[in-house]
């Protein structure tokens, strides 16, 4: 299945960079795939208090075509203060590039258990239990972006819930490069 002519994208989405993001209380972890949105790596944690304004300027450096935020629902499916915080989150960076007239969507996609994942993969790694939480974030955002991308592969289309913008959330967003307030 392919995209563009000599690339392994899936047939119907364009080609481009996708971003993922896992949203904690304190941090924040960014990942990017390649063009072809075979394989993600991790890009850095962000403060949570100016990770919107950082996942934005990745977006517009990488020329990002979707962002994908990681929805941190319950085993039993229903949604929590984490999944509120991810939800706004996301709503904020959807309404800040919607003013900016760039054309990137932003995705919800359920990442149940994906911090606890990460958590493992660290320390089957050999990382000690300290060290995790400067990278956690990053490993769990690799983790929704890759689920992403495997499921854009074999199904052809994005993964996810798009994310609509709302009009009448209030005004916190400047221009893409000025920090948020916090």
């Amino acid at each position: 299945m392919s995209g563009a002519p000599g690339s392994d994208a899936p047939a119907g989405l364009p080609r481009g960079v996708r971003l993922g993001v896992d949203v904690g209380d304190v941090r924040v972890g960014i990942a990017r795939s390649d063009l072809d949105g075979l394989i993600a790596t991790p890009v850095q944690t962000a403060p949570r208090d100016t990770a919107v304004t950082r996942v934005l300027t990745e977006a517009v450096e990488a020329e990002a075509r979707v962002i994908m935020v990681g929805l941190p629902r319950s085993l039993d499916g229903s949604e929590g203060a984490a999944a509120r915080k991810a939800r706004d989150f996301a709503e904020r960076l959807a309404a800040q590039l919607d003013r900016s007239d760039r054309d990137v969507e932003v995705r919800m996609l359920d990442e149940r258990l994906t911090t606890v994942s990460a958590h493992q993969a660290l320390h089957a790694s050999g990382r000690k239990g300290r060290k995790h939480r400067q990278v956690v974030d990053q490993v769990a955002a690799v983790m929704i972006l890759q689920q992403a991308l495997d499921i854009e592969r074999s199904t052809g289309a994005r993964a996810g819930e798009l994310v609509e913008v709302d009009t009448d959330l209030p005004g916190d967003a400047g221009p893409v490069g000025q920090e948020e307030a916090g």
